[in-house]
Parts: structure tokens; C-alpha cells; sequence
């Protein structure tokens, strides 16, 4: 199904932030709807801080990486404040659009951006995000990606403001609203009170924005939840726990029972379907004899 059937139901699309093929592929494989490319987490990945250091060229690359990987599970992508101008976003969409991304947002932050949950933040006039979005829009045609539109004037003005420029993208063309950070269930409520089109929630442990369970977020009429974060930190604590022990006795058999197996390893990355293609290539009389005695 594509997002924008998934949006148009009554039900909460939960999209697990992933950051290359193998985060991409254990979370297709766990069967949900549609991923979340977090660029702060492919930026951490490359062992930086969410600060705006990866450029369009690194993010489109690893684009291409997730969706080789994923089919065409629908993937929401970042894409930071457009990585330009007016003019560079609509470089960005088409490179967005080319990938067949599902959905991408914009942020009204200045660039360099910060990631919404840290401190000392600055965002754009309107004005000039509302150019973006319309470049957006002209940009990916009929059929191209949704453009969510992104405001991090809570954190930097107040929620009202927020709100103010959230209907004011709206107009401009925006899809789908993304008011980042809100810091209480009851703004929370307010935001989707007060914004009629479909609205995406950032929800992780330790940010600015209270944790709310998905069914509640679902009956307030939330379409879309992006987790960024949750898969890469469990990834970063299984990988220092395995460091340290290793690092201690020269051996991880303490934690062997934490580590997947060999053979679990290869199921994850496909190399079973490899295999097969490998020998349909290099000897397809014997695959096809295979196939035929099933």
C-alpha cells in the first residue's frame, strides 16, 4: 500500500528511523508499513552529531543503499532545511523523487541545522520557507513524494507561532505538518486540535517531547510516527557492551548470548536469495531442475 493510502486511513503509521541496508533490513523484515531515513542518525553513523554536516550527495547515497534493500516499502526521508536555497530544494526533491521516496521533509530551520531536540536553534522568516515549500511542490510533479513541512518554531519562538507558520505551509502546498518538539501531552493535543491535514509526530525516549502511547496519539488523529532514534541507540549499546568485553579479556563469551548467530547473520542480509541468483546465473539448467523437482 502505498503512504498516501496509509495516511488517507484512521490508523497511526509507526516508521522506525533507519540509517543503511542492514538497519533497513532487519526493520522491513520486522514488517512495518514504512521506514523513516533519519539523517541524524545516518549522521551519527558517520560519527557526527545532528548539526548539518552531511551533505545531499551522502544522504542520496544512502538512499539508494535502503531502498535497494526495501522493495517498495514506502520510505519518509529528512532532508534537513533542502540542502539550499529555493532552487536547491528542488534539486533535492528530484534527487528524492528519482529514488521513489514516499514522503520527505523540510525544516524551517537556518542551515546549518541542529536536530530538534537540541539547544540554540534558529529558523528562517517565513517567507523564505514558504518558497521552499512551493519549490517543493513544483518540483516533484504529479506523482512524486509528498512534502512534509517541518517547523521547529516552538523551541525557538512558542507554540503559537508554530502553529501560525504550520498553516501558513499548509497553504503553501504542504502534505503533511510536522511540529517538532512539543514539550506536554497538552500541546500535543493542541497541535492536532488545532491543524486539519495529516500530522507527523517525533517520538523517542529522552527528547523534549513527552512520550504519549501510539493509541492515544492515534485517536487524536496522528497519521504518521517517526522513531529515529530507538534502533541505532540499541545498536550503539550492544556494539559498546561487545567492545568493552572484548577489550577486557580478548574474548566476547561473556556476551556470546547477545550476539546473533553466524548463520542469523547471513539470513538477515539475504544471503540465501544471493545464492539462488548465483546459481540461476552461472548454471540456470541447474536451478531450473531444482525448481522443477519441488
Amino acid at each position: 500500500m502505498s503512504l498516501r493510502e496509509l495516511l488517507a486511513g484512521d490508523r497511526l503509521i509507526v516508521a522506525p528511523g533507519v540509517y543503511d541496508g542492514l538497519s533497513a533490513r532487519i526493520a522491513a523484515a520486522a514488517g512495518f508499513d514504512a521506514l523513516y531515513v533519519s539523517g541524524g542518525a545516518i549522521a551519527r553513523s558517520m560519527g557526527y552529531p545532528d548539526i548539518g554536516l552531511v551533505t545531499l550527495s551522502e544522504m542520496v547515497k544512502r538512499i539508494e543503499e535502503i531502498r535497494d534493500v526495501t522493495g517498495a516499502l514506502p520510505l519518509v526521508a529528512d532532508a534537513d532545511t533542502g540542502y539550499g536555497n529555493a532552487l536547491g530544494v528542488q534539486r533535492t526533491v528530484r534527487s528524492y523523487a528519482r529514488l521513489g521516496v514516499a514522503a520527505l521533509h523540510l525544516e524551517d530551520q537556518v542551515a546549518p541545522k541542529r536536530c530538534g531536540h537540541y539547544a540554540n536553534k534558529e529558523i528562517v522568516s517565513e517567507a523564505e520557507m514558504v518558497g521552499k515549500i512551493r519549490a517543493a511542490v513544483d518540483a516533484r510533479g504529479a506523482d512524486g513524494p509528498l512534502i512534509i513541512a517541518r517547523t521547529d518554531a516552538r523551541a525557538v519562538v512558542d507554540l503559537d507561532e508554530a502553529l501560525r507558520r504550520a498553516r501558513s505551509y499548509a497553504v503553501a502546498g504542504a502534505d503533511v505538518l510536522f511540529v517538532e518538539a512539543p514539550q506536554s501531552e497538552a500541546e500535543i493535543t493542541r497541535i492536532a486540535r488545532e491543524l486539519d491535514i495529516p500530522l507527523l509526530i517525533n517520538m523517542f525516549a529522552g527528547g523534549r517531547t513527552p512520550q504519549v502511547p501510539p493509541e492515544r496519539l492515534e485517536a487524536l488523529g496522528y497519521r504518521l510516527m517517526i522513531v529515529p532514534s530507538d534502533l541505532q541507540r540499541a545498536a550503539i549499546h550492544a556494539m559498546q557492551e561487545a567492545a568493552g568485553e572484548l577489550r577486557r579479556s580478548g574474548t566476547t563469551a561473556a556476551v556470546r548470548e547477545r550476539l546473533v548467530s553466524f548463520a542469523e547473520r547471513e539470513r538477515v542480509v539475504g544471503k540465501d536469495e544471493t545464492d539462488r541468483l548465483q546459481r540461476l546465473y552461472l548454471d540456470p539448467e541447474r536451478i531450473a531442475g531444482e525448481e522443477a523437482s519441488r
